[in-house]
């Protein structure tokens, strides 16, 4: 059954946008009605539970399990994770920005691109780490099957080095915007709020 939280977190997906391809994405993932799970934050700072460690160590395992797959700037936050996810070009050992919202409209054929094995889409990408995470959680707290991630997550596709500074920064200081982060409950109560799934609009990056 979907909750509430669940239909807020839409996507922003590219129609025909090969997520597979070499590129930069932010991603964005949410506890299951946003419950406290992984630490909290103290001064500005995220002091993380072992629930907490049992993320960021997974989340870094990833580049072990993916080879084409690079991590850059990272934060776990009490109930919410932020990750960017470098998809390199094998064949040349290079990082490409996806293409901008103009190029693709212009690009015609050559934007729809062969897909590459469905293990190295971010999609699948995520669904592992989340599963992993969930897995070890459970197996702390003794409560096998229960949910620890919204069903969905977010992402966007970076397109610019512009566009990869400014979610670097957003990520590094998210801790302490904890008091104004909309995924915050003790805040923002228990409806869901706008900004983590729309990290573009705090970012200024919304585009016409």
């Amino acid at each position: 059954m979907r909750t509430d939280s669940d239909k807020h977190r839409r996507s922003i997906r590219l129609p025909g946008y090969d997520y597979s391809q070499a590129g930069a994405y932010c991603i964005t993932i949410v506890t299951r009605d946003r419950e406290c799970l992984f630490g909290e934050i103290v001064e500005g700072a995220m002091r993380l539970n072992d629930a907490g460690l049992v993320v960021e160590g997974e989340w870094l395992n990833t580049t072990q399990l993916r080879p084409q797959v690079d991590l850059d700037e990272y934060v776990v936050m009490p109930n919410h994770f932020h990750g960017i996810i470098v998809i390199t070009d094998e064949r040349r050992g290079v990082l490409q920005y996806a293409p901008t919202l103009s190029s693709r409209a212009t690009a015609g054929p050559q934007y729809a691109r062969t897909f590459r094995s469905p293990s190295q889409a971010v999609g699948a990408i995520v669904r592992g780490f989340k599963a992993a995470v969930t897995k070890r959680i459970n197996a702390i707290r003794g409560a096998p099957g229960l949910p620890v991630w919204q069903r969905n997550y977010h992402e966007r596709v970076i397109r610019d080095e512009r566009e990869l500074e400014a979610f670097r920064e957003y990520i590094a200081n998210n801790p302490m915007q904890w008091a104004l982060d909309h995924e915050n409950p003790m805040v923002f109560g228990t409806a869901p709020g706008p900004a983590s799934d729309d990290i573009e609009t705090i970012l200024g990056m919304r585009r016409p």
